[in-house]
């Protein structure tokens, strides 16, 4: 029995007719994944993000960081939240430690941004709440960014957290929960 791939995607993906990064889903616009802060993290989203069909930006305000594992000129960096936060965007913060969290996050959600999460455990409010509240970005803008981000796997090391978080987009890019359940 022959069946067209033109109208299965998964099928045509497994069959080597898309490339890798190539959109799948006829129509969909390409969107935009910023991971926010350079770290071992942000390397893995970025790098395995281009395969699967976002554009990629590093943003680290800190010129001095470096750029992590990140290779010169493989992402675009930038330095502040700017036009390239548009509608498209997902944004992942990927260290909750940093003292500039509350600044960026809230520039962040005064952009276009489409999704906005950051890294963290659930089992205690993020140090963005009270960053955010001192800054006076109300409870409603708050709550709009995701903690934790990314399926629950049970991912521990850079590598798995970075695809848990993908994966996540990528239900959300193609209206899916997510997880098993189908």
């Amino acid at each position: 029995m022959s069946h067209s791939h033109d109208e299965d995607p998964a099928c045509a993906a497994a069959h080597g007719q898309v490339s890798p990064g190539e959109t799948v889903l006829p129509g969909e616009a390409g969107r935009t994944l910023v991971a926010v802060f350079a770290s071992p993290v942000a390397d893995h989203l970025l790098r395995f993000g281009v395969e699967l069909g976002f554009r990629p930006i590093l943003l680290e305000p800190d010129p001095d960081r470096g750029l992590g594992g990140l290779s010169a000129g493989s992402v675009p960096v930038v330095r502040e939240v700017g036009d390239h936060l548009d509608g498209t965007a997902d944004v992942v913060v990927t260290d909750h430690h940093r003292a500039e969290i509350g600044p960026i996050l809230r520039d962040v959600l005064g952009s276009p941004a489409r999704w906005i999460g950051l890294m963290g455990s659930p089992r205690h409010e993020g140090p963005h709440v009270r960053a955010l509240t001192e800054l006076g970005v109300p409870p409603g803008e708050i709550a709009r960014v995701h903690r934790p981000i990314g399926l629950n796997i049970g991912s521990r090391t850079p590598p798995e957290i970075a695809v848990a978080t993908l994966a996540g987009l990528i239900a959300d890019r193609n209206g899916r929960p997510g997880g098993f359940a189908h």
